[in-house]
């Protein structure tokens, strides 16, 4: 009676391990609900014709290269692209600067399976834009609407020890 116990036993075992180390089992996740929109000074509403924090770019398995054309959905008269990465849960660009009349934000997240975002906060601490999240590896790219000269901090909301500093000219 016992070994017929581990017989059965071992058979469900090694079904489940077949089913769980299957080549063509991959995570997923579900998509992330689209950013909020956040207007660039604080009490005023976004313009109706404000640019969407929405991607204008889909996923890639491919590392981006840091030099792509600006998506037709940039923020008007730019042609100006800043490239954060994320890669070991820490930005590889801790350091960055963009144009104060806006920018397209290419955002590669290296990190297979991991999810990371994009917060952009002013002086006082206050949000002015988000990506949404996703994980890597992936490169997506977003429209960052005119923003004033001065230092701002960004960070991953998922990983708040991941933070550096977006300098606007």
């Amino acid at each position: 009676m016992r070994h017929r116990h581990l017989l059965v036993a071992t058979a469900l075992l090694g079904l489940t391990v077949a089913a769980c180390s299957s080549a063509s089992a991959e995570w997923t996740y579900a998509p992330a609900p689209p950013p909020t929109p956040v207007p660039s000074q604080a009490g005023s509403a976004a313009p109706s014709g404000a640019p969407s924090a929405e991607p204008s770019s889909s996923t890639s398995a491919e590392p981006s290269s840091g030099t792509s054309a600006a998506p037709s959905s940039a923020p008007s008269g730019t042609a100006s692209t800043v490239t954060i990465t994320a890669q070991n849960i820490a930005f590889t660009t801790p350091d960055v600067t963009g144009p104060a009349a806006g920018f397209t934000l290419a955002f590669d997240n290296e990190d297979a399976g991991v999810p990371h975002d994009v917060q952009i906060n002013d002086a006082g601490g206050q949000k002015v834009f988000e990506t949404e999240i996703f994980p890597g590896v992936a490169t997506r790219t977003y429209p960052v609407p005119a923003l004033a000269a001065g230092a701002y901090t960004f960070k991953c909301t998922v990983h708040p020890n991941m933070t550096g500093t977006l300098t606007v000219q």
